[in-house]
């Protein structure tokens, strides 16, 4: 089949030959001026990878000209401009879980098609019916969890074109034969292509339709703090609870009272949970950079009859809140960021938590005892002691100095 691409003017070319050199060219154009801010960036961080071109490659051999195509998982805008500038899309939908993702999306696509690019042909959306309404072809970074992957592949099989051709690629590293039986339950033929650079594709086609209602958010009761857990797939721990959060809460007695709380990086919401069950006067934010995460959140109060207390937000490290604006801020951080181990991630945390804090406000915070996270909360939010340790975390309670 040959390759159809936008040429340098734009203009439209099919064949063979010739043809590929022009999309190479333009994603070679395109990939290398990709970054990923506004997350974390360091030198051994990129933007892009095998995977990317690998299924851009993929996609340009199955597709038709003018087919609906929605992007799923695209990190930082590589699969959504590489598609704008190597296929021939009739529309372009995208869905990142990450806000980080969105926002680097629309920084790239600034960057690569200029500052007047904001309506560039693609459309943000969440997971759902409007994502995935008619598409013939979807494009799937595989995300790290089998059950974020049930959650697409089900919404995918339900919600796109009879004919659809999903393509879900990752890195061989990173993938397992678990996935493989994942979209067997929601396609009828699943093949796994031979791997290029460390990188592999897999083809999912013939939507099987079950007729059962959705199955997420998955809802467990906890009974070990007596709690319904909600959560979508993409959400870390599922609906368990995760042995950091664990060890937290047993220091909630000793937490202050708060007129206004933050659960940053809140995950399901367990922590703004019971913190709001505690102590039912005030009021909790519960935020994350996750769609998924902020979803699971709005349904574990909603689980718990905390839905007038616990406020759910998606953002990245608070910014949107105001300087100042709580009084109690309670932090689990990730320590990684992608597949890798990095503590960029948390070190952002903290230092959005000396901004949001007020004077005298505290901050607890739970962590991998490996990491050297101390010396940030002395200098970003103030005095830090150690609260508790036990042979894999360390708790600390910081309190926010008062300038001057």
């Amino acid at each position: 089949m040959g390759l159809t691409v936008r040429s340098p003017d734009g203009d439209l070319q099919t064949g063979e030959g010739g043809r590929n050199q022009v999309a190479v060219t333009r994603l070679d154009e395109v990939l290398p001026r990709l970054r990923r801010r506004p997350d974390v960036e360091a030198p051994n961080l990129q933007a892009w990878d095998a995977t990317d071109r690998l299924l851009l490659d993929a996609a340009a051999e199955r597709m038709l000209p003018g087919s609906s195509i929605t992007v799923i998982g695209d990190r930082y805008g590589a699969l959504t401009l590489g598609a704008l500038a190597v296929l021939n899309p009739g529309t372009l939908r995208v869905h990142q879980d990450l806000i980080t993702g969105e926002q680097a999306l629309r920084l790239n696509t600034a960057e690569v098609l200029g500052p007047d690019a904001a309506e560039a042909g693609f459309t943000q959306l969440p997971l759902g019916p409007e994502l995935l309404q008619g598409a013939g072809m979807v494009l799937l970074q595989l995300p790290k969890t089998l059950a974020e992957l049930d959650q697409i592949a089900e919404a995918v099989a339900r919600h796109a074109a009879p004919d659809v051709v999903l393509l879900a690629g990752g890195r061989v590293k990173h993938m397992s034969l678990g996935m493989n039986a994942v979209l067997e339950r929601h396609f009828s033929s699943v093949t796994p292509q031979l791997a290029r650079q460390k990188s592999r594709v897999i083809v999912a086609s013939g939507p099987r339709g079950s007729g059962e209602p959705e199955r997420f958010p998955v809802v467990e009761h906890l009974a070990e703090i007596d709690l319904n857990v909600a959560a979508h797939g993409a959400v870390f721990a599922g609906p368990r609870l995760d042995i950091g959060t664990r060890f937290l809460l047993t220091f909630l007695p000793d937490m202050r009272t708060a007129r206004h709380a933050v659960d940053l990086g809140c995950g399901t919401g367990i922590l703004a949970a019971m913190y709001a069950r505690q102590h039912p006067g005030g009021t909790v934010t519960a935020t994350d950079q996750s769609a998924a995460a902020v979803a699971s959140a709005l349904a574990t109060a909603a689980a718990n009859g905390l839905a007038g207390q616990v406020n759910v937000l998606q953002d990245d490290a608070m910014a949107t809140l105001a300087d100042g604006s709580a009084d109690l801020i309670l932090l689990n951080p990730p320590f990684h960021v992608g597949a890798g181990v990095h503590a960029g991630a948390g070190l952002k945390l903290i230092e959005a938590a000396g901004r949001v804090l007020a004077p005298g406000g505290e901050l607890w915070t739970v962590f991998n005892r490996h990491l050297a996270y101390s010396p940030a909360l002395e200098r970003h939010v103030g005095p830090t002691v150690v609260k508790g340790q036990n042979p894999k975390f360390t708790v600390t309670l910081s309190t926010r100095r008062t300038p001057g």
